[in-house]
């Protein structure tokens, strides 16, 4: 998320402190009311009573064979076939030996002796006391635990405490997201709305947790707010221009199967406003915390001079953020485009089509909230940085102290004094002038 400093950043004036808390303060209590109201309270508990029973095995015999013909396919079968022998390690039959059918099919597991994989209980529709077991795929939990005992252990070998604060803000995005987001918007909420206040959420819970209350991070909540909003209303007059209905994924496509009454148009919006913020908090950050270190390293900088350096630095990162993230979608979206190289219809066709041009808009929407986010939160934290300072604008100030002239005698005889060889030493003849006193001495790139 942004940068980090270690050195705390120079504390505003009073006054400007005043400032933020009395704009900061009434958005996160707006936020807060609007989580309350739109928090789900009859959400509907998921049916599963349809779901088979799903038991741990560890695989302790393979078995390979050839396969039978099928009458689809006389002289060639698909495979592999076989049997495979698994412990049972939960459920009813636990420390028994069962065997089931070699997994066969596109995405089936491969397995081996020693694999930990999972079983589905099936029953026998003709005999329902009958049951027969399937491998349905590998257990992965105790990878994944490595991995995030990993990640968090490198997080706070490099962060310290300020790691600490970040795992703290990121199990807060995600308590936010599985507790109020997403059950918001299957219990038919406006997934627009919800998606915006929980982002807003996330982004109070996660930037104050993570840089501290202070001015720089408060400046970085109003610029990321701020651009949070300008991207949820170009999303809808995106969504609206090119006509998407949500239904653009097959993922979309099968929970309207299963919830008629979640608006996809709406969850695709929502999307595109969380898919941003991660993005944009990074930048806020970076700009603000930019800002600050300008103003303490050279207090004489006006506002006008720290809003100038401090966007060149926000270019170089929106320059490499775009194509972050352009490229996180395009890795996301890898079998769709995949897909592309085998659709016979014209280029013109597929670009415009739902699938794609939902992706389209999504990368397009979520880089202009990007480039926004730079010049509105460099402003307010040049604003902030120069407070108490005076007319900030002030042309003399912008200069500079006008140089006093030096002579030009005083300087001719001091270059003639340089250039004169050394006492006993030899004489090499120098020019009595600089070769060109305003060349630049920067090597050309």
């Amino acid at each position: 998320m942004g940068a980090d400093h270690t050195r705390p950043a120079p504390s505003a004036p009073p006054g400007v402190r005043r400032i933020l808390v009395a704009t900061v303060l009434p958005l996160f209590v707006v936020t807060v009311i609007a989580a309350l109201v739109l928090w789900p309270r009859d959400s509907r508990p998921a049916d599963g009573g349809a779901e088979p029973a799903r038991h741990h095995g560890t695989v302790t015999r393979v078995v390979t064979e050839p396969c039978p013909p099928t009458p689809e396919a006389p002289g060639a079968a698909e495979g592999p076939c076989g049997t495979v022998t698994v412990k049972v390690e939960q459920g009813p039959d636990s420390g028994q030996q069962v065997e089931t059918p070699m997994p066969a099919g596109p995405g089936a597991p491969t397995v081996a002796v020693g694999d930990e994989v999972v079983l589905v209980q099936l029953a026998d529709p003709a005999d329902p006391t009958a049951t027969s077991y399937q491998i349905a795929e590998h257990q992965r939990g105790k990878p994944m635990v490595w991995l995030v005992a990993l990640f968090a252990a490198a997080i706070v070998a490099f962060g310290r405490l300020r790691g600490l604060a970040a795992l703290a803000g990121l199990a807060a995005s995600f308590a936010i997201l599985l507790a109020f987001v997403v059950p918001g918007i299957a219990a038919g909420g406006s997934p627009l709305l919800i998606a915006i206040t929980g982002s807003a959420l996330i982004m109070f819970v996660v930037l104050y947790l993570t840089h501290g209350i202070t001015a720089q991070t408060s400046v970085a909540v109003l610029g990321t707010l701020g651009s949070l909003v300008l991207t949820g209303l170009l999303g809808s007059l995106a969504t609206a221009a090119t006509h998407l209905t949500g239904f653009g994924s097959e993922e979309a496509t099968t929970l309207s199967m299963y919830q008629h009454d979640v608006d996809l148009h709406g969850l695709l919006l929502a999307g595109i406003i969380i898919g941003s913020l991660g993005v944009l908090d990074d930048v806020t950050v970076t700009q603000a915390a930019t800002v600050t270190e300008l103003a303490h390293a050279n207090p004489g900088l006006s506002r006008t001079q720290l809003y100038r350096a401090a966007t060149r630095v926000g270019r170089a990162h929106i320059a490499s953020t775009v194509n972050t993230i352009v490229l996180a979608y395009a890795g996301a979206s890898l079998p769709l485009l995949l897909l592309l190289t085998a659709d016979s219809r014209p280029v013109s066709q597929i670009l415009t089509s739902e699938f794609l041009a939902q992706e389209i808009v999504r990368s397009a929407v979520a880089t202009l909230g990007l480039v926004a986010a730079v010049p509105l939160t460099t402003a307010l934290a040049a604003l902030v940085a120069t407070a108490g300072r005076g007319p900030a604008d002030d042309p003399a100030r912008d200069a500079g102290p006008a140089p006093r002239p030096r002579p030009s005698a005083d300087r001719d005889a001091a270059l003639e004094a340089l250039s004169a060889s050394r006492p006993g030493g030899p004489s090499t003849p120098a020019p009595a002038r600089w070769p060109d006193p305003e060349r630049s001495t920067d090597t050309a790139w």
